[in-house]
């Protein structure tokens, strides 16, 4: 008891701290034009920006806790359903290798080929002589599935939101977003100029009410994931449709966590609720997880597509996706579409973990089990913690901590593999039961 009333204390010394900060830098940021007259080393000097500050404030509290750093943990190997971190074999919940296909023996021989044939680099722009043929294949192969005119693959995921967002919006605009919605859409908006509203997060009623201003902007964009990466949740896609419709908005899906997850084939919340492809105005979705590469994608009709792939500075300025991640995210894709019992068993052991964890009292929020499941642990101190208890014991499974999330929303996150065992399922849920509860 003792023990726990000193890390409370400590804890709430360190938000003090950080908020004491907040409120300091707002404050200097206010005086600015005068600072910038005085030879003020804060704004020369790496070492004082506000941001390495906090993360240095952050680091010490840890210490005085005794907490170990839990972040950029070297893996040795392939991370699936298992990873080999210094020398031992752990169970691994910390890789979105969803289907297990990184590490594939069809997906690697597929880059290996496309190095042969094309090299490690197109070592240029796509428009000016970085195009490939795999490049087009991977994009004709993705419009398919969503059943859309044509599709544009980007070499950052993040940067796909970015600069799509970002190039297509603009300062007359309104882009209406999830409270819980990715960064990489925060960023694109920021970019955008347009003016960002968010709503409780899967409450359509919410943006329903907010549409109500929709004569104020020229375009309304509405944004929303696929499946949620922090609690394991996905949106009303159906509702969110006609009410798009109803108030002449755009429509994009980030299904960076859903693609590979949902519908009986892996093609996503598409498939899951059974829509068309141009029910949705702008789909776009990640290489790094089910599809095992590295990169984003848009998807939609030829207007958007040939609109990015001419105009959008992420893409026309940006050296061509690599060939053989290109070859891998396709050769991935080509394997999902024929094995969809990787799907099943994926969906099935989501479910299981959801139902084992739910039955050992774990707080898993609102998370469907499909793939992302979080236990909820009300601090970033327990947190991390329990993180390193469940590593000591051969389990790798991530903290999400204060500010990524609320203090009291402080989490671990589990990504589940199709590759999991039932066994590993088991043990894992005992041995985080007896460290939350």
């Amino acid at each position: 008891m003792a023990a726990r009333f000193k890390d409370k204390l400590i804890q709430q010394a360190l938000e003090r701290k950080l908020q004491q900060y907040k409120n300091s830098s707002e404050k200097q940021a206010a005086e600015l034009p005068s600072a910038l007259q005085s030879d003020n080393a804060q704004y020369s000097r790496f070492h004082l920006h506000p941001g390495y500050q906090q993360l240095r404030m952050i680091n010490d509290g840890a210490a005085q806790l005794g907490i170990a750093n839990p972040f950029f943990k070297l893996h040795e190997g392939i991370a699936g359903a298992t990873t080999r971190i210094d020398g031992q074999e752990y169970i691994n919940y910390a890789s979105y290798n969803y289907l297990g296909l990184a590490g594939d023996a069809r997906v690697s021989n597929a880059a290996k080929m496309a190095i042969d044939q094309y090299g490690t680099s197109v070592s240029a722009s796509r428009a000016v002589s970085g195009e490939r043929p795999i490049h087009r294949a991977l994009e004709q192969a993705i419009a398919k599935v969503y059943e859309v005119d044509d599709a544009i693959v980007f070499v950052s995921g993040h940067a796909a939101n970015v600069t799509t967002i970002g190039y297509l919006f603009s300062a007359k605009d309104l882009i209406l977003h999830d409270e819980l919605i990715h960064n990489s859409v925060l960023q694109g908006a920021l970019l955008s100029g347009a003016k960002r509203l968010s709503f409780p997060h899967n409450d359509w009623n919410a943006l329903d009410q907010l549409l109500q201003q929709r004569q104020h902007f020229e375009r309304v964009l509405i944004v929303v994931e696929g499946v949620y990466s922090m609690d394991g949740d996905y949106p009303d896609l159906p509702r969110l449709i006609e009410i798009k419709r109803r108030h002449k908005a755009f429509l994009m899906i980030d299904e960076a966590h859903s693609f590979g997850v949902m519908g009986k084939k892996g093609k996503g919340i598409r498939e899951h609720f059974d829509i068309k492809g141009n029910d949705v105005d702008i789909w776009m979705g990640t290489l790094s997880k089910s599809l095992a590469g590295c990169g984003g994608y848009i998807a939609g009709e030829t207007a958007l597509v040939e609109h990015l792939k001419f105009l959008a500075p992420g893409f026309l300025y940006s050296v061509g996706i690599s060939p053989p991640v290109a070859a891998a995210s396709l050769a991935a894709l080509q394997c999902m579409l024929q094995e969809p019992e990787r799907v099943a068993k994926l969906q099935e052991r989501g479910q299981l973990f959801l139902n084992l964890a739910k039955a050992a009292g774990i707080n898993t929020g609102t998370s469907k089990g499909l793939a992302v499941i979080p236990a909820i642990v009300g601090s970033s101190v327990k947190a991390a913690r329990v993180s390193a208890a469940l590593f000591q014991q051969g389990i790798n499974a991530q903290p999400i901590l204060y500010p990524a999330v609320s203090e009291k929303s402080a989490r671990l996150r589990f990504f589940i593999s199709s590759k999991h065992t039932e066994a590993q399922l088991q043990k894992t849920v005992q041995i985080l039961a007896a460290e939350v509860t």
